[in-house]
């Protein structure tokens, strides 16, 4: 019976706008929910519960706020949901060193998380967490097939690649063929009423800091062209500027 973990992040609604408020983004308006590819992990730890038995624990790291993103997962099926309590900024090497105490005393055999947060994009959660555990480690994996080790199916040189990898192991999930179960009435009746079990743990120290936030380079005005004397013209552009041709 497997013990299996899911980690999920509460990152702004990516159909938000992002505004500046002096030198950091204002998110006090912004929408929360569930990153993207934490939904496809979510829904591959419960396809390994339904094949191989056992529990599915979804974990998040933050406020009182964040248990939302908990209950949206405990919506979906997952048994229990685990909040470890810390507000602090912290930087990849601190939060992947503080996940690496919880799950080692949670004894869990696999860990799933999504292939990136939204709303940083590094794709190091999964691999740093692998690194401080000294589990094996796979990443964009689009199916997963569940027994005494997986065996995953991620992107490679010219098409994709099946490789198997020994338990316990850390799975950074991409979308592929997944289609992430919708909650039923039932479930998000389940949802409001769950106990989220909040852990306290030493919060290593952050040896980067982000020091301030701007917006990207507005995009110039596009040109416009007509008739078949700019054809070299445009194909120039394309060429040295676009670099589409």
């Amino acid at each position: 019976m497997a013990n299996i973990l899911v980690l999920v992040k509460q990152v702004p609604d990516t159909n938000a706008r992002i505004v500046l408020s002096g030198d950091r983004v204002d998110l006090s308006a912004v929408k929360k929910v569930m990153s993207p590819y934490d939904e496809f992990a979510v829904e591959t730890a419960l396809q390994h519960r339904e094949a191989s038995g056992g529990e599915v624990t979804a974990i998040t790291v933050g406020g009182a706020g964040a248990d939302k993103v908990l209950k949206d997962a405990k919506a979906i099926g997952v048994d229990h949901i685990v909040r470890v309590d810390c507000d602090a900024q912290l930087d990849s090497n601190a939060l992947q060193t503080m996940l690496a105490s919880v799950v080692s005393n949670l004894g869990a055999d696999v860990v799933y998380c999504g292939k990136s947060a939204a709303d940083t994009g590094a794709g190091s959660t999964g691999p740093g967490l692998a690194e401080c555990l000294g589990w094996a480690s796979v990443s964009n994996t689009t199916s997963v097939s569940f027994g005494d080790q997986l065996s995953v199916i991620t992107p490679s040189s010219g098409g994709n690649a099946r490789i198997n990898v020994p338990l316990p192991a850390v799975v950074s999930c991409d979308k592929g063929d997944i289609k992430v179960r919708k909650p039923n009435v039932k479930g998000i009746m389940q949802a409001k009423r769950a106990q989220v079990h909040v852990q306290s743990v030493e919060v290593p120290a952050s040896t980067i800091s982000v020091v301030s936030h701007s917006m990207p380079p507005a995009k110039p005005a596009g040109k416009s062209y007509e008739g078949g004397a700019a054809a070299a013209e445009v194909a120039q552009l394309l060429r040295d500027e676009a670099n589409v041709i």
